[in-house]
């Protein structure tokens, strides 16, 4: 004992330290028998789910690995999938989720930026891995369920009681890398803590009403930090039961919302858009919705309107944020939606927000600037790439990217983000503000508004759409509908149409790829001399 009279010492350091690791053990002594996941056929309890954590870990500890390694996961949800992460973080071992998406040169590189020992893959993608991977190629292989040699599923079921698994691990220590999307450069690896996760995990309990009584449809990938750290784990460390589906099928999504009489759904507004859209909605029972989230890009005001009229007993929350602050940054609040609908809502428990210039000072309320955070919450930096680190922590505050409006009482609209700012003959344009026109008119189901290169405009605000099913709306018509609504040079000078919009397995719209497709497309001398007697 020191002379102050603090403990000191080793003994003393494990007796007060928080890994998510001590997290899941408190849990299971608080909830023991209760269910704690459903996957298909198999429920785990809290218990057995802290068992199956501490056989895997074993597991993977046996193989070699060690505290620090890093140990690729290549797989669609399931039970396993969550297990995984849950031993590598009990073992030491930083865990590196993959998008099961990503094939070739995408897959390979972040296999190889991360310096990852091993991949543990799902049955059904490792002939993508070993396309990639090369057949002999380190990392060695595992699978999640139903493989030959180290198989995770095999392991968390097995018959007894494993022995503690108590690696010394520490609460700074880098538990994951979370791979951003590389929307504008090649994906980085943002490295989480116990630390960070475990502060973002409190911020998500106390700003979405998280308790022991919920029942939650995880339908959105794990791989994806919304999921993961947003909504399934700190609703796991809160007591909720989890049925946990591969993906966010509507038809499969409404059906387990009516038998289970689930209390809470997060998903991004494509898919609410998709459920909505669905004719099952009107026919399934979701009364028991006390709870919906939504989040991951912007929502359009008119969807949200339709979502809490044909949901009326359920609160919606909307939660704004991205991987490098684990993720949940604001929230907008169900009692908050009537006065701010377009709002993100004010920072959570552990966050400190500011939207400020190019010269870091705080903007007025109501004028544009970026988006910047403080908060324990953070990334530790950025996987090998010190510079970019530096560029994003510069000032002493993490930069967004995205571009934000903060009122006088502290709540912020999100604009843009940075790249989807669209500056057309120097006047700057935000996508959002067409979009949220576009989708007024009855035809639209979705739509995404994009800059396309220009020969005078240098920049054309274009509006890629798609009609709801039997809608026959044509461009013109979309295009008179926006001059109702914007300004001249705000107008689309062009509306293009798709059946549907690209987007990744997370749900989130992917502009880049719109804006590739289209760069090329011609625009008419006339079209042109056309667009500037409408005064741009």
């Amino acid at each position: 004992m020191d002379h102050d009279g603090t403990l000191a010492g080793p003994e003393a350091a494990r007796a007060r330290r928080d890994t998510i690791s001590d997290a899941l053990r408190r849990t299971a002594r608080r909830y023991r028998d209760r269910t704690a996941l459903s996957f298909g056929d198999r429920r785990w309890s809290f218990a057995a789910l802290d068992r199956a954590v501490d056989r895997v870990a074993r597991g993977l500890m046996e193989t070699g690995l060690t505290r620090g390694d890093r140990l690729g996961a290549l797989g669609r949800n399931s039970d396993a999938y969550l297990i995984l992460w849950l031993a590598c973080a009990r073992a030491g071992i930083i865990h590196v989720p993959v998008n099961y998406a990503l094939t070739g040169r995408e897959l390979r590189y972040i296999v190889e930026q991360s310096g990852a020992q091993a991949l543990i893959v799902d049955p059904a993608l490792a002939g993508n891995a070993r396309e990639a991977l090369g057949e002999g190629a380190s990392p060695w292989f595992g699978t999640l369920f139903g493989g030959t040699g180290l198989d995770v599923l095999r392991l968390a079921e097995a018959e007894g009681d494993p022995d503690p698994v108590d690696v010394p691990v520490a609460e700074e220590d880098v538990v994951q890398l979370l791979y951003t999307s590389g929307t504008t450069a090649a994906p980085k690896g943002a490295m989480m803590t116990s630390r960070g996760l475990l502060a973002e995990y409190l911020s998500c309990v106390v700003a979405l009403d998280f308790g022991p009584g919920d029942r939650a449809l995880a339908a959105l990938p794990l791989y994806h930090t919304a999921q993961m750290h947003a909504f399934t784990m700190p609703q796991l460390l809160a007591g909720a039961e989890t049925v946990l589906i591969e993906a966010p099928v509507p038809e499969t999504c409404l059906r387990l919302i009516e038998e289970h009489r689930l209390t809470s759904f997060f998903a991004p507004p494509t898919v609410w858009i998709s459920l909505l859209r669905s004719p099952d909605f009107a026919r399934r029972d979701l009364t028991s919705l006390r709870h919906v989230y939504y989040g991951a890009s912007i929502m359009p005001v008119p969807v949200l309107e339709e979502l809490r009229a044909r949901l009326p007993g359920a609160g919606a929350y909307n939660c704004y944020g991205q991987s490098e602050i684990a993720p949940l940054a604001t929230v907008l609040r169900p009692e908050e939606h009537d006065a701010r609908p377009a709002s993100c809502g004010r920072p959570v428990f552990n966050v400190e927000t500011r939207v400020v210039d190019d010269a870091m000072r705080d903007v007025a309320p109501g004028e544009r600037g970026e988006i910047v955070h403080r908060s324990p919450q953070l990334m530790a930096g950025y996987w090998d790439k010190p510079e970019e680190t530096r560029e994003a922590f510069r000032g002493g505050w993490f930069h967004s990217g995205d571009v934000g409006i903060m009122d006088e009482a502290g709540y912020i609209t999100v604009v843009d983000r940075v790249k989807d700012v669209i500056k057309t003959g120097g006047t700057i344009v935000a996508s959002r503000e067409v979009e949220e026109v576009l989708f007024t008119h009855p035809g639209v189901s979705e739509v995404a508004v994009i800059a396309l290169p220009h020969p005078k405009w240098i920049e054309a605000v274009t509006a890629v759409v798609v009609l709801r099913p039997g809608a026959s709306a044509g461009a013109e018509e979309l295009i008179a509908h926006c001059r109702t609504g914007l300004a001249p040079f705000k107008v689309p000078k062009r509306i293009l149409f798709q059946d549907d919009l690209p987007r990744n397995t997370a749900g989130k719209l992917l502009k880049r790829e719109l804006r590739t497709h289209y760069a090329d497309l011609a625009w008419p001398g006339e079209e042109a001399e056309r667009d500037g007697a409408r005064g741009g």
